[in-house]
């Protein structure tokens, strides 16, 4: 019998097969589709044109990952992106930002000395919380709450881990010392505030601010936006701090490098294995069958699909407490993300900043944001909260191919689009009906900064949150496996009381973002269920 049985081959589900083989497991990873790395996949996208379907870039990814698995060994190569950041502006001004400080503090003094002179503050301000709290996204987040006695049995074991795990977190929070108020302004309210107190220019707080909504369904004038703000300096993948870059073959590549770290220490993995159910018996998990009815038993089964999934359809109410099955219903998924993958014969030719030839320049390096300026967020936001779709989209635009010539033909390009906002279900009309209509409206807006942009399109494949959710199990397209406020983060993630990667079910574990600490290619829930896991 197996030891270990994880369902889904995303790449938290390879982390935790790694650890658990590195440790002596016998562990079986089984995907539905014919690939793994859930979104972090690269496909062709045309005969000759590979991309990141998906997840596009990385930096959150945990160095201990990288480290204890070898994945450089496996062929996992970061490229990093200078500049990191280029967003034009319709009065044919724009903003082009990275890792040198000096470029920075040229480019912003163009809209504001004063917001010049700030930034290196603000970096240094936000990366000092960042250090502070990067420790707890290696660690099961202690209770906070005196949850009733009925919703989870706790042992002497449970107690004295909690003890141990909340004197952890008291200590980084002590750390911070004066700062702490701020540090928890950032954990829990908008982005707009601290955005608005910290620079005056509207083109440099709309470039920050597109960082603070990413795949999230809210404005930056929303509490729990500054979080993800705070998200995106944590990680180092990109070389330093905050700095996010493209792996080299796209991100199949880093989860391949994961897959081939999990079968070198033993794991085995099946593509093309959909499970059916969960098998449980005298409250256990014992198993699983899959789609074409075959049994796999196993000591203990994990899943990396979302609470939703793993809870609404591959077990049944009857089979959990009535309280957390009711919790999991409650879970929120709204989305409001569509990602655009194209294939294109030329590199945009921006108003702003013409190309000095064919080849790449730093304005096509980094992402590239249109329709960055805090106003039109906001109204972006307000026509999708109504059911619509956003007139004037908000575009991340990245070309990974300005960096790595192994994804499409030489002197040919990939280009992908994050769009916001653009929620699941759609008010009086249906995505089979706007689904092309609204890429045609993304495209318009990006050709109206790069007037060759429409014609050097090629190929396109877009993927509303239907599209995301059918294709990598991703309930309601949310790219986090559940929304990310605070009341869906730390010790309430997946719901409160079971933020330790164990469930209700003896001998069956989750692995996936919808664990803390959440969405984001960075292996620690996998690493950590591993820990759970192997601690039992």
């Amino acid at each position: 019998m197996l030891d270990t049985l994880i369902i889904g081959g995303g790449h938290n589900g390879l982390v935790c097969a790694a650890y658990l083989a590195r440790a002596g497991q016998d562990v079986l990873v089984l995907e539905r589709r014919g690939v793994v790395g859930g979104a972090a996949v690269t496909e062709e996208l045309a005969p000759g044109y590979r991309c990141s379907t998906a997840s596009y870039v990385v930096s959150l990814l945990l160095p201990e990952v990288e480290r204890d698995l070898r994945l450089r060994e496996h062929g996992y190569t970061v490229l990093p992106r200078s500049p990191s950041s280029f967003t034009p502006f319709e009065d044919g001004r724009s903003l082009l930002m990275g890792p040198d400080a000096a470029l920075n503090h040229r480019e912003i003094a163009q809209f504001s000395r004063k917001d010049a002179e700030a930034y290196p503050r603000y970096e240094a301000w936000l990366s000092r919380i960042a250090e502070h709290l990067e420790p707890s996204l290696m660690q099961t987040p202690p209770e906070l709450l005196p949850l009733p006695g009925s919703w989870r049995r706790r042992g002497l074991r449970h107690k004295l881990r909690n003890l141990l795990q909340g004197r952890s977190v008291l200590k980084a929070f002590e750390a911070l010392g004066e700062e702490l108020p701020e540090a928890i302004e950032v954990l829990t309210g908008p982005a707009t505030p601290i955005l608005d107190r910290w620079f005056e220019s509207d083109q440099l707080k709309g470039t920050l601010a597109t960082d603070a909504i990413i795949g999230t369904f809210a404005p930056p004038s929303a509490p729990g936006t500054a979080y993800v703000l705070l998200h995106h300096v944590m990680g180092m993948a990109g070389g330093s701090r905050g700095v996010w870059g493209y792996v080299r073959g796209g991100m199949g590549a880093l989860s391949g490098a994961m897959a081939k770290a999990a079968q070198a220490y033993g794991a085995r993995i099946r593509c093309d294995a959909s499970v059916k159910r969960i098998l449980v018996r005298q409250g256990r998990a014992v198993g699983v069958e899959l789609e074409d009815g075959e049994i796999i038993e196993a000591r203990r089964v994990v899943s990396n699909a979302t609470a939703a999934v793993t809870f609404g359809k591959l077990l049944q109410d009857d089979q959990l407490p009535p309280a957390f099955a009711s919790a999991v219903k409650r879970i929120d998924y709204a989305s409001a993300s569509v990602k655009i993958n194209l294939a294109v014969s030329e590199l945009p030719d921006f108003i702003a900043r013409p190309n000095q030839g064919p080849d790449p320049q730093p304005q096509h390096r980094g992402t590239i944001h249109i329709g960055a300026t805090p106003e039109y967020i906001e109204r972006a936001y307000e026509e999708a909260r109504r059911g619509g779709l956003s007139e004037r989209p908000v575009i991340e635009m990245t070309i990974p191919t300005s960096v790595d010539t192994t994804l499409a033909p030489a002197g040919h390009h990939i280009v992908g689009l994050f769009v916001q906002y653009a929620p699941y279900a759609l008010h009086g009309t249906s995505w089979d009906e706007q689904r092309e209509r609204f890429a045609d409206r993304c495209i318009d807006e990006i050709t109206r900064f790069a007037p060759n942009f429409r014609r050097s399109i090629l190929h396109r494949q877009v993927l509303a949150p239907p599209d995301l959710e059918a294709r990598f199990g991703l309930t309601g397209g949310n790219i986090f496996q559940g929304a990310m406020p605070l009341h869906q983060l730390f010790a309430f993630r997946p719901v409160p009381g079971w933020s330790d990667y164990r469930t209700p079910i003896a001998n069956l574990y989750l692995c996936g973002a919808a664990t803390h600490p959440g969405g984001g290619v960075m292996g620690a829930c996998g690493r950590n269920a591993a820990q759970a896991i192997l601690q039992d």
